[in-house]
């Protein structure tokens, strides 16, 4: 298996030989284990990936390069699914799951899928299948199956974007940019078939799917699968696992749960966050509660995970580590300047989108990730905001990161999000939307006497209103385009 033939030439079937091969050769191992205690080995996956492509095959007519929509609650059987989508070479694209049906519809029109699996009807013209249903029916199919030939080129998923304003963007990512991107993360990481990875995060996202899941599976390692993130649940299971993937935000839960302690812990090889920035607080806290540090990587959607910390111990606080091996970074412009990626995981193209392909990337080839960072004389980067939320204020530059990290460090404060609102005088306000820790009162005017002992006068934020919390996507990013659109509308109106 995992080979077909082209031309006369034999040709494997890329992505699925990385995830299947290594448990090919401790088939009875266990691949994942549910919370519910339900165990699942690579032969069991093996199989059901076999039976699904040959259902989606020959009764969906699924071929190689269609659409295959996703939009289902988490469960081993995804995983399953989408490498049998890329036994056959269809694009595999995974739908978040608090998508309304109107934002799922308009998505669904612009990637023209041949199958949605979906729990509930949405009324669009494509066939629909309920995942339950897809995994009975496969059950009368042979387990085994010849794949379809996919080498680096061939698309394997599509992902759109998260941006919250204006049209979205269809990533297609292909074989070749989802295994250099697993193998690279495997040999950054340390991983081999002896890890246990606890498994908090969705599985709709480059994140829970290409980083956490398909790393566990390319080295021959373990999952225990959740259904969503407890820190509960998580503190009750950590003694089981060698690796933890999350969010800043799950971090800040876990250190809420008195349970977690050193010897909870202490199991734990390596703790890893992205998708959004972690405060230095958070980072102090950990490392004082379990003496283990949490090892920052920067990725996106377009390109999986470009850089990483070191786990060795030296990795650098604030910044987000070194180029991954195959992987080029550079700061183009006065520094902070604009990141840009170049390597084997930088997805080929948005889907429908080629007028894009001039504005996203260089004339020689380089992505635009539309942030803004700094690169350090080891090429350790550091992240100093998206380009978009750049503030421009009486014609000045005011980076928003770099006031956040010390409004941060205010008494009281437990976060920050400075965003630019439209000003008559000024063009952009520099505005700061605050989060007051637990139990802790904070003065406007006190924030404002300690912003300008700490800031150029431009740099001063005019206005401090604090909230309760700020808003956040799937991922625990801070949605800054929310802001804008809520604080810009007058009070009242």
């Amino acid at each position: 298996m995992g080979v077909g033939v082209e031309n006369g030439e034999v040709l494997m079937n890329l992505l699925a030989n990385v995830l299947l091969d290594p448990g090919r050769a401790s088939p009875e191992k266990s691949a994942i284990t549910t919370v519910d205690g339900h165990h699942v080995t690579y032969a069991d996956l093996e199989r059901l990936s076999a039976r699904l492509a040959g259902l989606l095959v020959r009764e969906y007519a699924i071929d190689k390069g269609d659409r295959v929509a996703v939009q289902s609650m988490k469960q081993w059987h995804l995983l399953a699914l989408s490498i049998a989508c890329a036994r056959i070479g269809a694009i595999y694209l995974p739908l978040n799951t608090a998508y309304t049906d109107r934002e799922t519809l308009v998505l669904l029109d612009d990637a023209t899928p041949s199958l949605i699996v979906r729990e509930s009807p949405i009324e669009h013209h494509t066939a629909r299948v309920r995942l339950g249903e897809l995994i009975t029916r496969a059950q009368a199919h042979p387990s085994d199956f010849s794949d379809v030939a996919c080498d680096e080129m061939t698309p394997a998923a599509m992902l759109y974007t998260s941006g919250t304003t204006g049209r979205a963007k269809g990533a297609v990512l292909t074989h070749g940019n989802l295994v250099s991107n697993s193998l690279a993360l495997n040999a950054a990481w340390g991983f081999t078939p002896d890890d246990v990875v606890l498994h908090a995060l969705p599985l709709f996202h480059t994140h829970g799917l290409f980083v956490g899941a398909f790393c566990a599976l390319s080295s021959g390692a373990s999952l225990i699968l959740m259904e969503s993130f407890s820190a509960r649940e998580v503190v009750r299971h950590l003694s089981s696992a060698t690796v933890f993937m999350g969010v800043p935000t799950y971090y800040v839960r876990l250190l809420e749960e008195p349970e977690f302690t050193r010897e909870v812990a202490r199991p734990l090889r390596l703790f890893t966050s992205g998708s959004a920035p972690m405060l230095r607080s958070t980072h102090e806290e950990f490392i004082s509660r379990t003496g283990h540090e949490i090892v920052e990587r920067y990725g996106m959607t377009e390109t999986g995970i470009n850089t990483s910390n070191p786990i060795d111990g030296s990795l650098r606080m604030g910044t987000v580590g070194r180029a991954l091996a195959g992987v080029d970074v550079r700061v183009r412009g006065a520094s902070p300047g604009a990141i840009e990626v170049k390597g084997p995981n930088v997805f080929v193209d948005y889907w429908n989108r080629p007028e894009l392909r001039e504005s996203e990337f260089t004339p020689d080839g380089w992505f635009k990730t539309g942030d803004v960072g700094t690169l350090d004389e080891d090429g350790f980067l550091e992240i100093v905001g998206r380009a978009k939320d750049v503030i421009i204020t009486g014609g000045l530059n005011v980076y928003p990161k770099e006031l956040e990290l010390v409004i941060d460090t205010f008494a009281g404060v437990l976060e920050s999000a400075v965003i630019g609102l439209a000003d008559a005088d000024f063009g952009e306000a520099v505005t700061a939307v605050v989060v007051p820790h637990k139990d802790a009162r904070l003065d406007e005017v006190e924030l404002g006497k300690l912003a300008r002992a700490s800031f150029a006068a431009f740099k001063v934020p005019k206005r401090f209103i604090i909230v309760d919390e700020l808003p956040r996507n799937a991922m625990g990013k801070v949605e800054k385009a929310r802001l804008r659109s809520e604080l810009s509308v007058p009070p009242g109106s």
